[in-house]
Order: structure tokens, then C-alpha cells, then sequence
């Protein structure tokens, strides 16, 4: 069994560097392109299945890779991404500055520190995970469609990683990951590739 992950293009909360968390934020003009040259990428990879978090920005990435493949697009609630709760939507530098005390916290212990009102990446794990299993019980190769801590939750899992060392495996906007699954377990055969890339940082938003 093939799992192909792939993060969604780039959002103009992307550029930002703002907390999108759940906010349902939708591609940039950038991003469309991304999905684009990711789609491209893919076109000639047989793909069984598509499984997309239902925010805006992974489904529009999932729609645009899928018009190679002409399949059922399943909205998988468990890979959208990390609930921010109170820091949704905060520019990176206004939470430094303003919660400077939480963030190292939650740099020490990204595993157990909840966001406020939000969620743990623990938590996120557990649910992402839960998606993961459904997926490779069935044969062929399947493409998710999900995001950045989502992804990284994922991976951290099939390398056997603790979530203190999340940074390890960062995943680019409109990058893909390829895992082989054999008797339940992964093997990272593709990482973060983004060579399908070269030229979108040209577009404007």
C-alpha cells in the first residue's frame, strides 16, 4: 500500500505568517499555481483513492491534482489541521510579542501544550492517525490531501518519532511525501519533494 501526503498550496495567510489553524482560508493566486505544478507532477502517478481535509485549501489542492484522476474526492475531517483556538488568525510576530511566555512553553513541550481553547499536537495526532489507519487498510496508492502539523503529526508517527522533535520533518506548501506501507508499517520513500516548484515563486498573489 502507497500513501502519497500532500500540504497544500500557499494561502495569503501563508504569506502572512498567520496562525490559519481551521480557519477556512482559501488558496492564493501563488497557491492555485502550486496546485497546479503539484498536479501536474501526478498526473502520470496511479492514484486509487483521494482523501482530502475539507478546508478550503486542501480541497482546492486535492480538486486541482484530481483532474488527472476523475475520482470520488472523501472529505476526511481528521486531517484538517491543528486547532489553533485563541491564536487563529494572529500574525507570528504579535504572538511572539504578546505570548512570548506560552510559545517557549509550547517549544519545549509542542507534544502536551495545548493551544488555548485549541488543541494539543498529541491530540491532533491521535485523530490524524485515526484517518492513517483507515486509509491503509485498503490496497493501492492513496493521496492525502492535508496540512502542515497535520502531516508532520503523521510522519513523527510512521518514523517512530517523538513530537519533541516535530521540526525534524517540516513539509513544505504544495509538497508530496511518499510512504510505503508493508505489514501496517511505513517506510518514507519520497520526502517533502518540491522540485515541481521551480518557477511558481513568480506568480503574484
Amino acid at each position: 500500500m502507497r500513501l502519497i501526503l500532500v500540504r497544500h498550496g500557499q494561502t495569503l495567510w501563508n504569506r502572512e505568517k498567520r496562525a490559519q489553524g481551521i480557519s477556512d482560508v482559501e488558496l492564493s493566486n501563488r497557491g492555485r499555481a502550486q496546485a497546479d505544478s503539484l498536479a501536474r507532477s501526478l498526473r502520470d502517478e496511479r492514484i486509487d483513492a483521494i482523501v482530502s481535509s475539507p478546508l478550503k485549501r486542501a480541497l482546492q489542492t486535492a480538486e486541482a491534482i484530481n483532474r488527472f484522476h476523475h475520482l470520488a474526492i472523501k472529505h476526511e475531517e481528521d486531517l484538517m489541521e491543528l486547532n489553533m483556538g485563541d491564536f487563529e488568525g494572529i500574525v507570528f510576530q504579535e504572538m511572539r510579542d504578546k505570548h512570548g511566555e506560552f510559545l517557549e512553553r509550547w517549544i519545549r513541550d509542542p507534544a502536551s501544550v495545548a493551544m488555548p481553547g485549541g488543541e494539543s499536537l498529541s491530540e491532533l495526532q491521535e485523530r490524524a492517525w485515526n484517518a492513517v489507519e483507515r486509509v491503509i487498510a485498503r490496497p493501492g496508492t492513496t493521496l492525502l490531501a492535508s496540512h502542515n502539523f497535520t502531516i508532520m503529526t503523521i510522519l513523527c508517527r510512521i518514523r517512530d518519532m517523538e513530537l519533541s522533535h516535530i521540526r525534524k520533518v517540516h513539509v513544505d506548501v504544495a509538497s508530496k511525501t511518499l510512504v510505503e506501507f508493508e505489514n501496517g508499517r511505513g517506510n518514507v520513500i519520497i520526502f517533502n519533494d518540491i522540485d515541481h516548484l521551480a518557477g511558481c515563486e513568480h506568480v503574484v498573489d
